[in-house]
């Protein structure tokens, strides 16, 4: 191929990214990948921020991992600056798939908490994958001071999050149990019920949470059946 049937080449896949039709958007992502070239991230990645097709989005994302981190990294970490949502988590959601933890830095506390719930969810999986070690602490609690926000996805996805930090998430999830906030304790415990038991149902310990957290102060000594005075539940004692 001659340099000017390269040049080509680019224009015109660049050019079909920008089409009103889907499937030429995902073709050309495709082609992105399958033959990668350096001239393609741009592209790339500003079709990122503004994609609505979830499926041509997925292909972006996997177009942009075959190319060089040296190329894409720096112009993701530009794009989490963006006033747009979707560039952010995007941007966030490439940069999880790339791995590369040059990036940690610019998972920065305002976007964990961002306004967006698709971009802090984001943030959330992107930092699990990318904290350096001996961060994860910090790391947990800034995770836990989302505790009781959004809805169900939101919230299950941030107990994903703490719950991939391990045993360093745990003194973070113990700290919410006596927020003032009824949700936060709720999320908190139920985080931590899926954590004892993965194959537990979210919306399962959610209720279970609500229960506990009706009946008073939490006290982990009886939250599988134990009461106050060292009994259990049906007033037997062991």
């Amino acid at each position: 191929m001659t340099m000017a049937e390269g040049d080509t080449r680019v224009t015109r896949l660049l050019e079909r990214l920008e089409s009103a039709n889907a499937s030429v958007r995902l073709n050309a992502a495709l082609g992105a990948g399958t033959a990668p070239d350096p001239r393609f991230v741009d592209g790339l990645v500003e079709r990122c921020a503004h994609e609505s097709d979830f499926f041509v989005r997925e292909m972006l994302t996997w177009a942009l991992t075959r190319h060089p981190a040296y190329l894409t990294v720096p112009r993701l970490v530009g794009e989490l600056r963006s006033e747009r949502a979707r560039a952010r988590s995007q941007a966030l959601h490439t940069l999880s798939k790339i791995g590369d933890r040059r990036a940690w830095p610019a998972i920065t506390p305002a976007l964990l908490a961002d306004a967006d719930d698709e971009v802090a969810r984001a943030a959330w999986r992107t930092a699990v994958g990318l904290v350096p070690a001996g961060g994860e602490p910090e790391l947990a609690g800034a995770l836990a001071g989302q505790l009781g926000r959004g809805g169900r996805d939101t919230q299950l996805s941030l107990s994903r999050a703490l719950n991939a930090l391990g045993e360093a998430g745990e003194p973070a999830l113990r700290g919410a149990e006596t927020d003032a906030d009824p949700r936060v304790r709720e999320h908190a415990l139920a985080t931590q019920r899926l954590a004892r038991d993965p194959e537990a149902g979210f919306e399962e310990a959610v209720e279970e949470a609500k229960r506990v957290v009706a009946l008073g102060p939490y006290d982990a000594g009886t939250a599988d059946g134990g009461t106050a005075d060292g009994g259990t539940a049906d007033g037997a004692d062991r």
